[in-house]
């Protein structure tokens, strides 16, 4: 019996809904134990005035450390200090808690309209209607007459030929024409492409023009002596005269249509490497270092020569504002020369960053002070300059020597042919020189790059005999299946 009166009694104490008879007095007993014992005292009234006015004082001030004052609670009345609330807040409070219990009214036809109209003039839109994540459907649409500031500084039209997700780029050439016995000499400009569609080449001792419409080949010129060869070919702006630079440190000017040579000019002391029109000034560069400025359209055509190289000039272009004329140079350098009549002929600026001899040289189309350089097998950078401050604004390690550089303005892109070590032609986007795509083909390292005059194709000719014709430009390219038939060939000569 003793064992079920202990299990009764743990049952007891373990209920939490009995009063428990030892714990101490809960605090609001005591409180009410001490109002009353006090109220029941006979205490004088200025005694018991005094008395409750000191139980209800509030904190009062006692002096710091520092002489200042603290604000703490008083010990004569009470432990926690409650603020001074205003009738408004208690009316408020008032009216939330009695609204909490009375049901909710249900939302009379003519009061929805009210209340759209109250959100739409506070909110500035209906917030039934708003969405925080919006899935699907056509975007909301602003408000009538609505204008948004920042749509101006902030939103650019990109051009649609960039916005184009679905350009198709070949990966294989749409024409391949055999190029045989073409010098493998990384110094030589042996290709041009013409504005009257036609593309210039120079194989050993020969120069041929073939038409792009066409597909009809000329045997332009032929030098006399066997031991000599074609270093250079440019055409004019026009594309109805081409230059050629000889071997016999000759500069020819020949007219196409009628196939006759104009003039000859010499004055050079080594081989023409390079050639650039400006309007009717031709300049030319040449072994020695020199670069002699031509005028084609009087007898003395002579005008004035450019010295800053200690060898070869094998780069050589003019800006298409016609403001400057860069040149390159086995020696490392880079040169950027005003178009002046002065007496003096001092490059405004010697760029020397590259490691190897600089060929590669292109002018930006569509922002002319901008120059693109790319450096041979010792350097392998592609450098983007700005023409006015001569300051380097990018660089690039392609990893292979440079030969060639030309500029797509239909897709605002550039294009580098390459040597050793990868032998192929690669598209950069411009100006971020991320890669666009490789074009691969070529067995051998690429000479010379050149563009179409719709830029929508370029011609690679490279030291395996053979020129490539990539149509990687095209506007409004869309994706096209890759194509069944055989690479159309054709023979130069």
């Amino acid at each position: 019996m003793s064992h079920f009166g202990f299990e009764n009694d743990i049952h007891n104490v373990l209920r939490l809904d009995m009063p428990i008879t030892n714990a101490p007095m809960a605090r609001w007993q005591r409180k009410a134990s001490t109002s009353s014992s006090t109220n029941a005292s006979s205490l004088s009234p200025n005694k018991s005035m005094n008395r409750s006015a000191s139980l209800s004082k509030t904190p009062s001030k006692t002096p710091g450390k520092n002489g200042k004052t603290q604000n703490t609670p008083s010990k004569a009345g009470g432990d926690r200090f409650i603020p001074t609330r205003n009738n408004k807040q208690l009316d408020v409070a008032s009216f939330l808690i009695s609204k909490e219990n009375e049901p909710v009214e249900e939302t009379t036809s003519s009061t929805a309209p009210n209340q759209k109209a109250w959100s739409v003039t506070l909110n500035g839109y209906d917030i039934e209607e708003a969405k925080i994540l919006h899935l699907g459907g056509k975007p909301l649409n602003a408000p009538e007459g609505y204008q948004n500031n920042l749509k101006v500084l902030y939103s650019q039209v990109a051009t649609p030929d960039s916005i184009r997700k679905s350009r198709y780029i070949p990966s294989v050439p749409e024409r391949i024409l055999d190029a045989p016995d073409i010098k493998n000499d990384f110094y030589l400009n042996l290709m041009d492409w013409g504005r009257q569609n036609m593309l210039a080449v120079g194989l050993a001792d020969h120069v041929y023009l073939w038409d792009a419409g066409a597909g009809d080949i000329v045997l332009l010129k032929k030098m006399e002596e066997d031991n000599e060869f074609i270093c250079s070919v440019s055409w004019s702006k026009d594309g109805n005269f081409l230059a050629i630079g000889t071997s016999d440190c000759k500069v020819e000017l020949w007219d196409v249509q009628y196939q006759k040579r104009l003039r000859s000019m010499d004055g050079h002391s080594a081989r023409v490497g390079c050639l650039s029109w400006n309007d009717h000034v031709l300049s030319s560069g040449s072994r020695s270092g020199l670069i002699h400025q031509h005028d084609v359209r009087v007898a003395d055509h002579h005008i004035f020569t450019f010295g800053g190289h200690t060898q070869e000039v094998c780069g050589l272009t003019w800006s298409p504002d016609g403001k400057y004329l860069a040149s390159g140079g086995n020696d490392n350098m880079v040169y950027i020369w005003p178009m002046t009549s002065g007496s003096e002929h001092q490059a405004i600026h010697a760029l020397s960053e590259h490691q190897g001899a600089v060929k590669a040289l292109a002018w930006c189309p569509w922002q002319p002070n901008i120059l693109a350089s790319g450096g041979g097998t010792s350097d392998r950078h592609i450098r983007i300059w700005n023409a006015n401050s001569g300051s380097c604004i990018s660089a690039l390690d392609t990893c292979s020597q440079i030969s060639s550089l030309v500029f797509a303005p239909n897709y605002k892109e550039l294009v580098s042919g390459h040597g050793f070590a990868h032998d192929k032609v690669i598209i950069w986007k411009y100006p971020s020189l991320t890669k666009v795509a490789e074009l691969e083909g070529h067995e051998d390292r690429v000479l010379n790059l050149g563009l179409s005059p719709d830029g929508s194709t370029v011609a690679s000719v490279a030291a395996d005999e053979t020129i490539r014709l990539w149509k990687s430009f095209e506007k409004d390219a869309v994706k096209k299946p890759k194509p069944t038939s055989s690479i159309i060939q054709q023979h130069i000569r």
